[in-house]
């Protein structure tokens, strides 16, 4: 076994293992510092490939921008069960057509996976430019789902985190 199986091996464990403990935690900070060690071990997953771009990228944007903004959410937000209201139905179904529309993204991006060998890639598939190219050209339309997903996602923290305006006056 060379010393990259290795590497892939231990990041690999290290990201299930982590993954896992975003799951069953049942602190929710915990649970975003598990996420963010995931983060971590898919960056090396990353490096391994020769996409240096995306392993900084996801370093900087998930483990750092996007997870220190779950801890606020998590932090500002009640998470007591006992006195959160109950959401209304159209809030429960744009969570399951943003959940719908998630799903059709991935089996797209899986539909495109091709048996491909554990060795290490000699072609600058890590470059910027190439990487833009097979964005903008191939992948358009999934990534615009996927950024109209984020704005969903933020639409639904803002009504997740706004009280109700009945409720803010009762405790006044």
């Amino acid at each position: 076994m060379d010393f990259y199986s290795i590497l892939f091996w231990v990041l690999s464990v290290l990201a299930v293992g982590c993954a896992l403990g975003v799951i069953l935690s049942r602190n929710p900070v915990h649970s975003v510092l598990c996420l963010i060690l995931t983060f971590f071990a898919i960056s090396g997953h990353y490096i391994l490939m020769n996409a240096q771009f995306l392993a900084i990228v996801n370093i900087i944007v998930y483990a750092g921008a996007i997870m220190v903004l779950f801890l606020f959410v998590i932090m500002l937000m009640n998470l007591n069960a006992d006195v959160e209201p109950q959401k209304g139905h159209l809030i429960q179904l744009a969570g399951v057509v943003s959940g719908g529309i998630l799903f059709l993204v991935i089996l797209t991006a899986v539909k495109d996976v091709k048996n491909q060998s554990m060795e290490m890639p000699t072609t600058p598939i890590g470059l910027i430019e190439n990487l833009g190219k097979e964005l903008f050209h191939k992948y358009t339309l999934p990534f615009e789902i996927s950024s109209v997903l984020f704005l969903s996602a933020m639409i639904g923290a803002v009504i997740i985190g706004k009280k109700d305006p009945a409720a803010a006056h009762a405790e006044n």
